[in-house]
């Protein structure tokens, strides 16, 4: 039998593990499940199909003696075919419509919320994302001598924002030399993103400039420093407490190593920014790019304005996650914002102009 062919009676066993190992983070035996009534067959019967689950990878046994928990393959299986509409009651619903109808103008503001959100409703960290984008480019840049031995580059970004670095030399440079510094850039730089300015670029702008080389280096690393300033994405954590509650995050040690990954920011924004998907994502351990997270799951929907992703919210928890609570908050939420976006003129935070409704 391969993956995905499993017979309804292993799918309802399979379930059943899921949600009890969820609920309460210990090994399930078939005992638990012959005495939940979820299934009308004998024990023997319920241990030869785990067995078999187990067998198909869906389930792993910690102990000889112990009962089974679910394998990485499990949890994706139950996420995909499996998990059930949670019924959120009415005061929920409400509690969602009245903290998101609040009138706010800043996509900051509302990722935030919806973050804090999240984490209540779920119990695990909440995150808000404002993800990279990888599309800032230059449309002009100008230089100011300053001194002898400073100058400012003045760069002007396709979104509009004008951002200035000062630059030291230890030779002193004249005026024409910066001008003719200005215009390579202006010639070699506007209009390309940063995976796009290549070392034979850069190294043809410092053949151009002869004696006066040098300088080049110091330019290009402004320019990524403000490209990485504007479109680097940012994120944000609420309910960091919501670790402790679990047991799989009480080695400190590892615990630790999490949250200095999460506070970098680097890897998460990566991972996050490279999706494309439009629906909710459900990362399970091993899944996720981010080593630290093999004993973690995050579970994120990216909020989109006018086919652009203004931002991303998710929860990060463990393996153990009640995952049709998270996707079903996580849903509503999401609903509920594009509602708000789509309704009111919203103010993004990040060198652009307003989207008008």
């Amino acid at each position: 039998m391969k993956q995905g062919e499993l017979s309804e009676r292993k799918k309802q066993i399979l379930k059943a593990v899921v949600e009890a190992h969820i609920d309460g983070g210990e090994p399930v035996g078939s005992k638990y499940i012959v005495q939940s009534n979820l299934l009308f067959c004998s024990s023997a019967t319920i241990r030869n199909e785990m067995a078999e689950l187990e067998e198909l990878g869906y389930l792993v046994q910690p102990h000889t003696s112990a009962g089974r928990v679910p394998s990485e393959a499990g949890y994706r299986f139950y996420v995909d075919s499996l998990v059930e509409q949670y019924a959120r009651t009415t005061h929920e619903v409400a509690q969602i419509n009245q903290l998101l109808r609040v009138k706010m103008d800043e996509i900051d503001q509302i990722l935030d919320m919806a973050s804090r959100l999240a984490s209540t409703m779920t119990n695990y960290t909440g995150i808000a994302i404002k993800p990279k984008a990888n599309t800032v480019t230059m449309t002009r840049f100008e230089i100011i001598p300053m001194d002898i031995n400073n100058f400012a580059i003045v760069m002007i970004t396709s979104g509009g924002a004008v951002k200035t670095k000062k630059v030291r030399t230890e030779i002193a440079v004249s005026d024409s030399v910066l001008k003719k510094l200005a215009d390579l850039l202006n010639a070699q730089l506007c209009g390309l993103g940063a995976d796009m300015i290549t070392l034979p670029i850069i190294m043809g702008i410092e053949e151009e400039m002869g004696e006066y080389a040098f300088l080049v280096n110091s330019a290009v690393k402004c320019v990524y420093e403000v490209m990485n300033e504007i479109d680097g994405g940012d994120m944000r954590l609420t309910g960091i407490n919501n670790f402790l509650k679990y047991p799989e995050y009480s080695d400190t040690e590892k615990l630790s190593e999490l949250l200095r990954t999460l506070e970098s920011r680097d890897e998460i924004l990566d991972l996050v920014s490279g999706s494309d998907n439009d629906k909710i994502n459900v990362l399970i351990g091993s899944e996720s790019s981010v080593k630290v997270m093999n004993n973690s799951s995050l579970v994120y929907i990216p909020i989109k304005k006018d086919g652009r992703t203004l931002g991303v919210i998710g929860v990060i928890g463990p393996r153990r996650m009640n995952y049709k609570q998270v996707l079903k908050a996580l849903g509503d939420i999401s609903d509920n914002i594009s509602i708000i976006i789509g309704d009111e003129e919203l103010s993004i935070t990040d060198g652009k102009e307003k989207e008008s409704k």
